[in-house]
């Protein structure tokens, strides 16, 4: 009976978080301070994302620190705990990310851009799965974060480029193999370079803001039972979003940071 109306209140609350003008905790505090009006007047109800972004964040360097106490010394870091901890829980997902960037960059490059591997994929991860709790809109439910995270991704492979290669080589990749094609190769490559950021902003946009328009379109349907179904597709669809966009990261970094002969191609 207890469990059943855990799960009754959890879905009511879910779908009035969803709903659409239903309830967050940036409009229940502009009620409670009387600032209701003022909130809607200076239009910060579309920049919700915003603080629900930072506390995201502030999650992460918790979390960090704490795993760095639990660590401190060589024999906590050395013996595994016993059962299913928070230290084992984070040393799961390392294994887990070190595993996909070994796959997709290789072993020698791999420990190279493991941290921003793992960052990537955490920060997307949990700033989608926060859109499943009660009064919080997901961060990457507005274009302007996912475009931010698209152009953090884009500015890091090509300084990976320019550092790995050198800025001219780097340059000189975008003209392709034969030189005589390169006044129509360049363009293009360059083109389609800088599309990558748009790119990987609107897949992730549109994935997330579909689920969850989905989920408030349901949830007034059937309040009590729906939301939980799409609560776990929701979780399903936030790690596939999270792993496609950090998947896709690694390989613009693994062609931007892959060597070439530029002397074979100048020959030929």
């Amino acid at each position: 009976m207890r469990k059943f109306s855990l799960v009754s209140l959890l879905a009511l609350l879910t779908s009035n978080a969803h709903a659409e003008g239903g309830f967050t905790w940036m409009t229940q505090l502009g009620k409670v301070t009387g600032a209701e009006h003022a909130v809607h007047e200076a239009g910060l109800h579309h920049y919700e994302h915003i603080p629900t972004f930072v506390l995201v964040l502030l999650v992460l360097v918790a979390t960090g620190f704490y795993y760095r106490a639990k660590t401190k010394n060589i024999d906590a870091a050395v013996i595994p705990d016993r059962g299913i901890t928070y230290r084992n829980i984070v040393e799961l997902y390392g294994s887990f990310i070190y595993t996909q960037a070994r796959a997709v960059l290789g072993e020698k490059s791999a420990p190279k851009y493991y941290r921003f591997v793992a960052t990537m994929f955490i920060v997307i991860f949990l700033s989608n799965m926060i859109g499943l709790i009660p009064g919080f809109l997901p961060p990457t439910e507005s274009i302007n974060t996912t475009l931010a995270v698209g152009v953090f991704s884009f500015i890091y492979f090509n300084f990976k480029g320019c550092k790995e290669m050198g800025t001219i080589n780097y340059l000189k990749h975008f003209a392709g193999p034969l030189w005589y094609m390169a006044i129509l190769i360049f363009p293009i490559e360059i083109i389609s370079t800088c599309i990558r950021p748009v790119s990987l902003a609107l897949r992730l946009y549109g994935n997330m803001y579909g689920d969850h328009m989905v989920l408030g379109t349901f949830s007034n349907l059937a309040p009590l039972l729906v939301p939980i179904v799409f609560m776990v597709l929701g979780i399903l669809v936030s790690f596939i979003q999270a792993y496609v966009f950090t998947m896709l990261s690694m390989v613009y970094v693994s062609l931007a940071t892959a060597h070439h002969d530029h002397a074979e191609h100048a020959h030929h």
